[in-house]
């Protein structure tokens, strides 16, 4: 017998104290020493809790509690995928007790008068089953462990190409690597200040850092231009949503599929004047219109070749203005809401304190990228 076997616990409950004897000699005599025996059946579930054994010896006709009861509370004690087992003894060898006894949860029986040779055959077998079930259940765990470990892997690498795929549009930008990560932040903060599921708020805060991945594909004399832009430049600035719908599409992945529908999304107008496809009010996606609202708010309090950084009092001015024509208007309230939050506000002003106040009137479209001076 595997050594391993020898400090099993084993909890005999039986009335008849010459059973509880004979059982102790001769398993000690066989190598068993972590043994505990009651011969009061109202005892055996608090042993039970407490010693978890792995493996339980049990009368059935005993004064007080008899073993169908003792199995029942067993039963309810047990976690859902704990394997404990039962070696009934009984000198009632009918169909109907054995049937019984089974439906309770014995997984073997032991006919008394005992044969001692009979006890160390049933014990080592039952005891051997649960060491199995209990590698087998160390072994899952590990498992379970060992793939949720290597899906975190998976999940913080994908993110972290895809942060820095975001990243190589934003340099050609602006040179930072701030303004998508600070887009993400912001997305995420409106969405779960809208009573978003926590699974969506953090797949907008990865997914908006993308929003302009599709500037890659635009000419740096446009991109880096600073001033207003002609009509034809800004007919070619706004190809970077479609550039940039192409570089995520055809995946199954939801964190790409939400990217892809903020870049073709996160342009279009409330009111429909918006690009590429003229979409209007809640046709536009609401991951776009979070990241609409989030993408003009950073854009306004940084420094872009066409600008000088805003104080955060005339962003939010500015966006207000535009609710219901440019914005969502119940987003955008929510995001006026989030501006008098401290928190929030010190995340807004991450661009930090060089900003101006505009000259008025604030220039119409200067919320887009570079902006077209008949827009």
């Amino acid at each position: 017998m595997p050594q391993s076997l020898n400090s099993s616990t084993i909890l005999v409950v039986d009335d008849e104290a010459r059973n509880i004897h004979l059982l102790k000699r001769f398993l000690n005599e066989a190598g068993f020493t972590n043994l505990h025996t009651t011969a009061d059946s109202r005892q055996a579930l608090g042993m039970y809790q407490e010693l978890q054994p792995d493996l339980v010896l049990l009368d059935i006709s005993m004064p007080f509690l008899d073993g169908f009861e003792v199995m029942r509370q067993f039963d309810e004690a047990r976690g859902p995928e704990e394997f404990i087992p039962i070696l009934v003894l009984t000198a009632d060898i009918t169909p109907e007790t054995r049937r019984r006894a089974l439906s309770c949860g014995a997984k073997d029986f032991l006919t008394k008068p005992l044969d001692l040779s009979d006890v160390l055959l049933r014990v080592r077998n039952l005891l051997e089953t649960r060491r199995l079930y209990v590698q087998l259940r160390e072994h899952n765990v590990h498992l379970e462990r060992t793939v949720w470990e290597r899906t975190r892997e998976l999940a913080d690498s994908r993110r972290e190409i895809l942060a820095r795929l975001a990243l190589a549009g934003e340099y050609r930008d602006h040179d930072t690597g701030e303004h998508t990560r600070r887009v993400g932040n912001i997305s995420a903060a409106i969405s779960e200040a809208c009573g978003s599921n926590p699974e969506f708020v953090e797949l907008i805060r990865h997914a908006a850092p993308l929003h302009d991945v599709g500037k890659i594909g635009i000419p740096d004399h446009i991109l880096r231009k600073s001033g207003k832009l002609k009509p034809e430049e800004f007919d070619l600035m706004k190809h970077h949503t479609t550039i940039g719908a192409k570089i995520l599409s055809g995946s199954q992945d939801p964190l790409l599929k939400m990217a892809e529908s903020i870049v073709l999304s996160h342009h279009e107008w409330w009111d429909g004047s918006g690009y590429p496809s003229g979409l209007a009010g809640a046709a536009i996606p609401f991951e776009g219109r979070i990241v609409a609202l989030a993408d003009n708010l950073d854009a306004l309090l940084s420094e872009r070749p066409y600008k000088r950084a805003w104080t955060l009092d005339a962003a939010v001015e500015a966006i207000k203005s535009l609710k219901g024509k440019q914005f969502d208007p119940a987003l955008t309230d929510v995001l006026m809401r989030l501006t008098e939050n401290g928190d929030f506000v010190a995340l807004a002003r991450a661009t930090g304190s060089n900003s101006t106040t505009p000259e008025s009137p604030i220039p119409e479209g200067v919320y887009e990228d570079g902006y077209c001076e008949n827009k």
